[in-house]
């Protein structure tokens, strides 16, 4: 017996049943595409009634959707269409779509898998994700409302994207007046501002998701209108997709269950490869020949794009999961510094000189916004100066990766120009990345190879070099027992400097203020200066808050664990208030100073310090033992 399906009549909207009609056919041409817009313009609606109109929900569908339906609904204007994409379990009745949704669906002249995405700014990262992978929007517009600045930004980010192909489905149009006057002030209004964006083609379309005005057939409720019906635009887009003859192999994992077997498994982005090519490992320069491209179904001919293979070489070739492999003859570029668009995702400010973790394609790094270059407003379209990002924030960035990684500019390859910033703290992913190109310094600037090395300056010196790193509450005695420190380390012959927080501002970092942005660039430069003069072969004492944990991670990883110990001076802020030597928290509780850590600024103490110092340690001798001994024994 024929599956059914619930579908309206041709002649009057009323719920019935009948056979499938349209059956997806192998080999058919195939389009992605997302819905996006606003919250409550009608997207989950739109689909839903979409797949309605075409006949694909299934009976057990609609018994569901009947039963999560008012008792007696037997017009399909009853009907909440919504259900049949943001679920029908009564959990799901949430009144908003918070994640993406991809159905499948298609007509006699095309397949379809549609992403329908949320509307609500707090779930903009999840829009990005459905967009990422489709070649057309339908960006729905309630025309009640008309456009939003949630709309807007929905526009900026499919352009962000490489999303060339609009369709701007106008929704709710049984619920205005004048509607041809309203279509055309929306289409005028996305009209006016869309060239900025890059879209090739950008589509009107006057509809009803609730009703079913133009989306399979042409409505009599907009006589006015003479263009395609939604499902008929979607059918006769011819979309460009990139294609690249470059291999591009992105190793995932290493395939070694046995001593007779090892391969490189992963997908193969573009491209294709077969027995007898020769590949290189992009970041070694090392090459080999294919042996043999092994799946689970058994070995392959040749490899196209999309398969997933584990590459057998005639030679042994040193390579790891991040790794990626190209034709030798068509090497791929490699590049610490980028240009990018970034969309950030969380609440927490990205900041100028913060280390973030960056992950491209299977690689992974660390790496810093060095310069915002602007941020895009959304309503307008402009470009706007900015020194931090915040949620939903579109912006033009660039970044420094303290390693080169394989990459290409996003509109040529997404694998290789798309990336994720992720908190080194909390493993969330805080901004998505798209390469507009890598920076030219990158290609001319070298590190230049030195006859004299650290090592050469400690044997001078007679000790290692360190960075003794004092952290703690203004007030808290950091520069006090750093200045104490080194006169028992100079006595004793060792070439000591110490970097205090106030001296270096009043030189290098002049220029910085006290906001999260510049305390981050405060931070950064003085660990750069840190690292020049532990490589110098100094000991080297930093007294500076350093308020977040982050910047002096960053500090960690760039001087290095065995040559970085982490001195947390923990005086109470009520101790620290007290003592107040230069009247700073006074300042702070009278309101004449804004960004006092402790007060109004926050600090985040170490975790896991190499030694804490407490006003309890009244034993000043101890206390200087013991920083000594972890300098020269450690």
């Amino acid at each position: 017996m024929p599956e059914t399906v619930l579908h309206p009549s041709k002649h009057q909207d009323t719920v019935r049943s009948s056979p499938v009609v349209d059956v997806p056919k192998q080999h058919q041409d195939s389009l992605r595409l997302i819905t996006c817009g606003s919250q409550g313009d009608g997207k989950s609606t739109l689909v839903g009634r979409l797949l309605w109109e075409l006949h694909q929900v299934t009976e057990d569908e609609a018994d569901s959707l009947r039963a999560n339906c008012q008792p007696h609904a037997t017009q399909a204007k009853d009907i909440n269409y919504a259900l049949l994409v943001d679920g029908l379990a009564a959990e799901k009745k949430l009144g908003m779509t918070i994640d993406v949704t991809y159905r499948f669906f298609s007509t006699s002249r095309r397949a379809f898998i549609v992403a329908d995405t949320p509307g609500h700014e707090s779930y903009t990262r999840n829009m990005v994700t459905g967009a990422s992978t489709s070649d057309v929007a339908v960006l729905v517009v309630d025309a009640v409302q008309g456009m939003r600045t949630q709309t807007r930004r929905h526009a900026c980010l499919l352009s962000a994207l490489g999303i060339r192909h609009v369709v701007l489905a106008i929704n709710k149009m049984d619920l205005v007046i004048d509607g041809q006057r309203v279509f055309e002030a929306i289409q005028d209004e996305f009209q006016a501002t869309s060239p900025t964006l890059g879209f090739i083609s950008v589509t009107a379309i006057p509809v009803s998701a609730l009703k079913g005005d133009n989306l399979t057939s042409r409505s009599a409720r907009t006589p006015w209108y003479s263009g395609p019906t939604l499902v008929g635009c979607l059918e006769a887009l011819e979309i460009q997709r990139a294609s690249s003859t470059r291999v591009i192999f992105p190793v995932q994992w290493i395939n070694n269950p046995d001593s007779g077997f090892c391969g490189l498994s992963g997908s193969l982005v573009s491209g294709e490869l077969a027995p007898g090519d020769e590949v290189r490992v992009t970041a070694s320069g090392r090459t080999a020949k294919v042996a043999r491209l092994v799946t689970a179904d058994g070995d392959l001919p040749k490899a196209r794009a999309g398969d997933a293979v584990t590459l057998v070489l005639d030679q042994e070739l040193k390579a790891s999961r991040g790794d990626v492999l190209a034709l030798a003859a068509q090497p791929l570029p490699m590049s610490d510094q980028f240009e990018a668009t970034l969309v950030w995702m969380v609440e927490e400010a990205g900041l100028i000189g913060r280390t973030y973790e960056l992950k491209l394609a299977t690689q992974w790094t660390t790496a810093s916004i060095t310069t915002l270059k602007y941020k895009m407003n959304v309503d307008t379209h402009s470009r706007e100066a900015g020194r931090q990002l915040g949620l939903n924030d579109i912006a033009v960035a660039t970044l420094a990766l303290s390693t080169p990684l394989v990459f290409s500019p996003f509109a040529e390859s997404q694998a290789l120009g798309g990336f994720i910033l992720v908190d080194t703290f909390t493993h969330a992913t805080v901004a998505a990345g798209m390469i507009r190109h890598d920076l030219r310094r990158a290609q001319n600037v070298h590190r230049q190879a030195l006859s004299i090395t650290r090592q050469d300056r400690e044997r001078l010196n007679g000790h290692k070099g360190k960075v003794i790193w004092f952290t703690g509450l203004s007030g808290s005695g950091k520069s006090t027992i750093a200045n104490a420190l080194e006169q028992e380390l100079h006595a004793q012959g060792k070439r000591t400097y110490i970097l205090d927080g106030d001296n270096v501002r009043q030189g290098l970092n002049k220029d910085l203020g006290f906001t999260d942005a510049d305390r981050v660039e405060n931070i950064r430069r003085v660990a750069e200066v840190a690292k020049l003069m532990m490589d110098a072969g100094l000991v080297v004492m930093t007294a500076f808050i350093s308020p977040f944990r982050a910047e002096r991670e960053m500090a960690r990883q760039l001087i290095g664990e065995g040559h970085f110990i982490e001195v947390f001076v923990d005086t109470p802020l009520e101790v620290c208030e007290q003592r107040d030597p230069k009247g700073l928290y006074k300042k702070a509780r009278s309101g004449l100073l804004p960004n006092m850590t402790g007060i109004n600024s926050p600090y985040e103490a170490p975790q896991l310090p190499t030694l804490t110092i407490t006003p309890e340690q009244t034993d000043s001798n101890q206390i200087l033992s013991n920083l000594v001994d972890k300098i020269l024994h450690n």
